[in-house]
């Protein structure tokens, strides 16, 4: 719908900014830290961009006062960040390490000095390598005590100073590239041991969620969604009904178990006649349809455009674009359901990544008349190139324009009547991108450093940290200069 007049944001909008530890902390065995599954994996020949890993990645472990004093400068309203199970458990379970929670104790405490509001996420990926060793990970019922566990050592120490708790972020993406794809830990390619390993995660998540609630801890918890709303290539009836299979077995199977603790008739179906559906055990359904989630957090960057993809067509085959070279990504789906085809409508990234600012209002379209949730964007942000120019400037005119419209389909959301939260950008500094290397660039903030040289980790303002300042100063009210 068109409207004469958009809807202001919220005058109590979180306009925000995010990370996870792994991709900014460093001090990877520091202070009593224990080893995540992305310490190994790392060092597996070929998995990451140049060999890149987060052992030093950009020290925000020693650099967070500077950090969160360039978002105080920057007004942001809220800084999402995610905490490290194996700095607070280095085995993931069992004795807990003082010195992981004094850090982000500080760390909460210093973004609170500023007037920020602190957004946890419990489980951004870095799973400890011990529960990996001794149990499988999620492939286990164990870890859903453990990360219980784990979650209410988080709650019983911070809940008093914070809102905001993300349980667990990209799910879909973890899982399936985890299980399916073979290109993040634990490197598998078995369906069916992703199927399985996902319903655990459902279940823990779950857990975690009826455990903050019943422990009457203040404040809200939700989930972080990868959301790529898939749109058919055209009005063929073949590739419409091949997108109401990506629509079910792609967001829907993720995101009707969070709010609705049910997985979707058809995309079940299908798993059971490929004899790769998980196993319920009694109570699971119970557990999953009592965890309703407060909000949806949602993670956009792109839609995806689908087609029909004939039972001996293309398959999930991992590869993808991690160079940045564009035009390097191949058509890739799952034979008899779906392939994902280029849009002739939209620009791609470097990374050719789908540029659709439409998306995000679509997604939260979505979002809201399935679920009746509010909603927080925890992430949505541009990877770059990004060059450190004379004077140390850095011009991401391309980053501002991506960011600005993304910010205006948020407004037309709102005005449609969609209740949003919160907006946070991925990222505020420069980070790892975990398979990609420090080259891509996400952040308002230039890290001078690259995959081979750490250097001296400075900071720089780039052109887009003035932008986003005038759209917080301004409660969005600048966006409009920028269309």
């Amino acid at each position: 719908m068109y409207h004469k007049e958009l809807t202001d944001f919220p005058k109590d909008f979180l306009w925000g900014s995010a990370s996870a530890a792994y991709q900014v902390e460093g001090a990877y065995q520091q202070d009593g830290k224990g080893k995540s599954v992305w310490d190994d994996f790392v060092k597996l020949p070929g998995k990451t961009f140049k060999g890149s890993n987060g052992e030093v990645a950009v020290d925000h472990y020693h650099r967070y006062k500077e950090d969160v004093a360039l978002m105080a400068e920057q007004g942001l309203k809220t800084y999402r960040f995610s905490i490290a199970w194996s700095r607070i458990l280095p085995e993931g379970r069992g004795e807990i390490n003082q010195k992981g929670l004094d850090f982000y104790s500080n760390l909460i405490d210093e973004l609170l000095r500023y007037g920020i509001e602190p957004m946890v996420t419990i489980y951004h990926w870095d799973l400890p390598q011990n529960l990996q060793d001794l149990y499988g990970g999620w492939e286990s019922r164990e870890i859903i005590k453990d990360f219980t566990d784990y979650a209410k050592i988080l709650f019983d120490n911070f809940s008093d100073r914070m809102k905001y708790w993300v349980s667990i972020n990209e799910q879909n993406v973890f899982i399936m590239h985890g299980y399916m794809l073979a290109s993040h830990p634990p490197a598998v390619n078995d369906p069916k041991r992703m199927y399985a390993a996902n319903h655990i995660v459902n279940l823990a998540n779950a857990s975690v969620t009826k455990l903050f609630k019943e422990g009457n801890y203040q404040g809200m918890i939700g989930p972080s969604f990868a959301y790529a709303p898939a749109y058919a290539l055209d009005c063929l009836p073949e590739n419409v009904i091949a997108t109401e299979n990506v629509n079910d077995s792609f967001a829907y199977f993720w995101m009707d178990i969070y709010r609705y603790g049910r997985y979707p008739k058809v995309a079940f179906r299908a798993l059971e006649k490929a004899g790769i559906a998980p196993i319920i055990e009694e109570g699971d359904m119970a557990l999953l349809a009592h965890s309703t989630p407060d909000f949806m957090g949602v993670n956009y960057y792109q839609s995806m455009t689908v087609a029909a993809n004939p039972l001996d067509g293309v398959s999930m085959s991992g590869e993808a674009n991690y160079s940045g070279e564009k035009g390097k990504t191949k058509e890739q789906g799952m034979p008899g359901m779906y392939k994902m085809v280029a849009n002739p409508h939209l620009e791609t990234t470097n990374w050719d990544w789908t540029i659709d600012p439409t998306g995000l209002r679509v997604c939260l379209r979505r979002i809201s008349s399935r679920y009746d949730l509010p909603i927080i964007i925890t992430e949505n942000g541009l990877g770059d190139f990004d060059t450190l120019e004379e004077n140390n400037e850095v011009h991401d005119e391309n980053r501002i324009a991506y960011l600005n419209n993304h910010c205006l389909a948020v407004q037309e959301a709102i005005s449609d009547g969609v209740e949003v939260l919160g907006y946070c950008t991925w990222s505020f500094t420069d980070l790892l991108s975990w398979l990609n290397g420090y080259q891509k660039r996400y952040g308002f903030v230039y890290i001078d450093r690259n995959e081979v040289e750490e250097k001296e980790l400075t900071r720089y303002k780039k052109a887009s940290f003035y932008w986003y300042q005038n759209v917080i100063n301004s409660n969005g009210q600048t966006l409009h200069n920028h269309k």
